[in-house]
C-alpha cells in the first residue's frame, strides 16, 4: 500500500495513478479536491482511499496515516508530494524577494513543504518499524539562485533534501529506505497558463521513476535517485531537478 500526500493534482496525481498501474493500492490525500484522481484510480480498478489533509496539521497527518493503516493494514511506501510550489518556469509573477516577504508567507511554504514531509514521515515510521521496512519517497524540485523568486520554495527543497539524509540513517537499522527525486525535469501541471502547457511537457514526463524509487535497496537510502535507462540509479549531482 501506498501513501501519497498532495495527489490532488499536478505530479501527486500521477505519482498515485503510476502506482495504481502497478497494482497497489493507494491512499491519496491533498487540501485540494480528491475526486478527479480518484475517478481515475477507480477506473484503473485500483483499491483506494481518499483521505483529504492539510500536512501542515499533525493531528490530520496522524487521522490519514491511521486511516490508512485500518483500511489497508500496513503501509509499504510513502510518497511526500505535497508543497505549495512556485511556478516561476511558467512566467507567473514570482514570488516576493526576501525583503518584500511576510512572514506569514514564509512560514506557510516552509510548513507545508518541509513541516508535511516531517509530519507524514514522523507518523508513518512507526508502522514500517513494526511491519519491518519500508520505502520514503520525498519529492525535490529546483532552479538556479539568478531564477528571482524561487528563494523560498528552493530553500524547502534544500532542507528536504538534508532532512531525507538524516532520517535516512536513523531508520536505516529498521529496513527503512529513504531517498528524494524529482520529476525529471520542469513540467506544466493541469493548472498551468496554456501557453505553458503547449511549450512544456506535463506530469506525465516523469514516467514510473517514483514507482522505481520505491524500490530503492539499503544502499542508496539518503540519497537523490534519478532514471538512467529505465533503471534506478544514484544521482550523484543535485542541480535544479
Amino acid at each position: 500500500m501506498v501513501i501519497v500526500t498532495g495527489s490532488g493534482g499536478g505530479i501527486g496525481r500521477w505519482v498515485a495513478k503510476t502506482f495504481a498501474q502497478e497494482g497497489a493500492k493507494v491512499v491519496v490525500s491533498d487540501v485540494k479536491p480528491l475526486e478527479t484522481v480518484s475517478g481515475e484510480l477507480k477506473a484503473l480498478g485500483a483499491e483506494l482511499l481518499a483521505v483529504p489533509t492539510d500536512v501542515r496539521d499533525e493531528a490530520a497527518v496522524k487521522n490519514l496515516v491511521d486511516r490508512a493503516v485500518d483500511r489497508f493494514g500496513r503501509v509499504d511506501v510513502l510518497v511526500n508530494v505535497a508543497a505549495i510550489v512556485t511556478h516561476f518556469q511558467w512566467g507567473l509573477p514570482h514570488w516576493p524577494r526576501v525583503r518584500d516577504m511576510d512572514q506569514e508567507f514564509w512560514n506557510k511554504v516552509i510548513d507545508t513543504n518541509v513541516g508535511g514531509t516531517m509530519l507524514s514521515m514522523k507518523h508513518v515510521i512507526p508502522h514500517m518499524v513494526r511491519q519491518g521496512g519500508g520505502h520514503i519517497v520525498n519529492t525535490l524540485g529546483g532552479s538556479q539562485p539568478e531564477t528571482i523568486g524561487s528563494m523560498a520554495y528552493v530553500t524547502s527543497k534544500e532542507a528536504v533534501r538534508h532532512l531525507t539524509r538524516f532520517v535516512a540513517e536513523e531508520e536505516r537499522e529498521h529496513n527503512i529506505v529513504v531517498v528524494t527525486t524529482g520529476p525529471g525535469a520542469q513540467i506544466a501541471t493541469e493548472d498551468a497558463p496554456e501557453e505553458a502547457r503547449a511549450r512544456m511537457p506535463g506530469p506525465e514526463a516523469a514516467g514510473n521513476r517514483f514507482v522505481l524509487a520505491a524500490t530503492a535497496p539499503m544502499e542508496m537510502t539518503g540519497k537523490t535517485v534519478t532514471v538512467v535507462d529505465g533503471k534506478l540509479a544514484v544521482q550523484e549531482r543535485y542541480g535544479s531537478w
